[in-house]
């Protein structure tokens, strides 16, 4: 199967109407232990003129080992560029979607601490559902684009930056916690870290209520 290239068709598009574009894709949303992380990137029509960076993509669709590079030439690509978290403890206190929202408003929030105006943004959103306006973001304006880390370069950008963050945060976790073998699963509910969870139990990273509910697969 061929893979899509990124483009900035509708990035540029969307540059006619508005100032800047914020683009944000999560990562982590599936795994069982570690925060959610969102990325979020600024383009201006300066940026969206430039040539997209070699190998980018949706961060699913670039090998593990070449990610940092990619995230580090997006990085450089982009007007600004953060990641948001929520911790596991707090995606069980309120659930997965509204940890989302936050995760992106305090992305959003770090750029705007390094003079990114988001109020003059159009916010592109990974998926078909706005979790951010419901978290707090009433004053910004969100476009949920289905496939817009396969299609918008943006989207892309955020997503290998977010997912080569999260993966150093679990990799730095895995100290503390070996037999759950984080460096290699990330979190996600690998055959390995499901039969850890069964021997040793859960860990402070852990999302509880996930657990819990997957308890009849992991228990």
């Amino acid at each position: 199967m061929a893979v899509i290239t990124p483009r900035l068709t509708v990035e540029r598009a969307l540059l006619r109407e508005h100032t800047l574009v914020i683009a944000c894709d999560e990562v982590g949303r599936g795994a069982l232990a570690g925060p959610v992380a969102v990325g979020a990137v600024v383009m201006d029509a300066a940026h969206a003129r430039r040539r997209v960076p070699e190998g980018l993509r949706d961060s699913k669709l670039v090998a593990e080992h070449r990610r940092p590079e990619v995230a580090a030439r997006a990085a450089a690509w982009v007007s600004a560029s953060a990641v948001g978290w929520s911790s596991p403890a707090e995606i069980d206190e309120v659930g997965i979607i509204r940890a989302l929202g936050l995760a992106a408003l305090r992305a959003i929030a770090d750029l705007r601490a390094s003079g990114v105006a988001p109020e003059e943004a159009i916010v592109i959103l990974d998926g078909n559902h706005d979790y951010i306006t419901p978290a707090g973001g009433a004053g910004l304006r969100v476009r949920p684009i289905i496939k817009a880390d396969r299609d918008c370069a943006s989207a892309a950008a955020a997503s290998v930056l977010a997912k080569v963050a999260r993966d150093e945060v679990m990799v730095g976790l895995h100290d503390a916690h070996p037999h759950y073998r984080w460096e290699r699963n990330k979190g996600y509910a690998s055959a390995e870290h499901r039969a850890a969870i069964r021997s040793h139990g859960l860990s402070p990273q852990h999302r509880a209520s996930w657990a819990i509910a997957d308890a009849p697969t992991l228990f």
